[in-house]
C-alpha cells in the first residue's frame, strides 16, 4: 500500500549508491544473492531468538534488495536478474516466519498461516505479472522493474513493517502473524479482482 510512498523517499539515495557500485563493476545479481544470503542468517538468530540481531540482518537484506534494482537500472535490466530478485525476496520472507516458528515451535500454526497467507499474495502477484505482459500492461509507480508489480494492502513496506514489530514484540508473534495473514487475504481477494477486472470481463 505504501510502496509508490516510499520508492519516492529512498530511490534518489539508493541510485545514487546504484551508480557508485555500477562504476565499480559489481553486478545487480551479485548484489542480490549477497544480500539473500545475508537474509538468510535470519533463521539461526530466530531460532536462538537474537531478535535484535535478526531485525538488524533483516534490514541489511532490504538495504540489498534496493540496491540490486538500483545497481541494475544503471546498467539494464535483466529477466533473470527481476527472476532473481522476486524469487529472493519471496524465499526470505518465508525463512523469517519458519525462524520465529523455530523459536517458538508452540506458535508454529500462526507462523504456518502466515505463509499460507503469503501464498495468496505470492501467486496472484506473480499471476498477474504473467498477464500483464502478454497484454502489453506495464507501470512505472514503483520505479522501472522487470516485472509488473501490481498493488495491494500488504506490499514489501508492510511486510518488513510487521517483521520488525515482531523482533521488537515477539511475545506477540501470533497476534501479528494472524492479523497481517488476515491483511494478506484481503490483498489476494483484491488483486484476483484487479486480474478479473483487467483479464476477464467477457471473456
Amino acid at each position: 500500500m505504501f510502496d509508490a510512498a516510499i520508492r519516492q523517499i529512498i530511490d534518489p539515495p539508493l541510485n545514487a549508491t546504484g551508480r557508485k557500485m555500477a562504476k565499480l563493476g559489481i553486478p545487480a545479481n551479485a548484489v542480490t544473492l549477497t544480500g539473500f544470503g545475508i537474509g538468510l542468517l535470519v533463521i539461526p538468530l530466530l531460532a536462538s531468538e537474537y531478535y535484535l540481531s535478526a531485525l538488524f540482518i533483516i534490514l541489511v537484506n532490504r538495504l540489498g534488495d534496493g540496491l540490486d534494482g538500483a545497481v541494475a537500472r544503471q546498467s539494464r535490466l535483466t529477466d533473470f536478474g527481476g527472476y532473481l530478485d522476486i524469487i529472493c525476496d519471496f524465499i526470505f520472507y518465508a525463512a523469517v516466519v519458519f525462524g520465529f516458528a523455530l523459536a517458538q515451535p508452540e506458535k508454529a500454526l500462526a507462523a504456518a498461516f502466515l505463509i499460507f497467507s503469503f501464498m495468496g499474495t505470492g501467486s496472484t502477484f506473480l499471476a498477474y505479472a504473467i498477464l500483464a505482459e502478454r497484454h502489453g500492461i506495464s507501470t512505472a509507480i514503483r520505479g522501472r522493474k522487470s516485472l509488473y508489480y501490481l498493488g495491494g494492502l500488504t506490499e514489501g513496506t508492510e511486510t518488513i513493517a510487521a517483521f520488525c514489530l515482531m523482533c521488537v514484540l515477539p511475545e506477540y508473534f501470533v497476534e501479528i502473524a494472524v492479523i497481517f495473514g488476515v491483511l494478506c487475504w484481503v490483498t489476494t481477494l483484491t488483486r484476483i479482482y484487479a486480474a478479473w477486472a483487467a483479464f476477464g470481463k467477457g471473456r
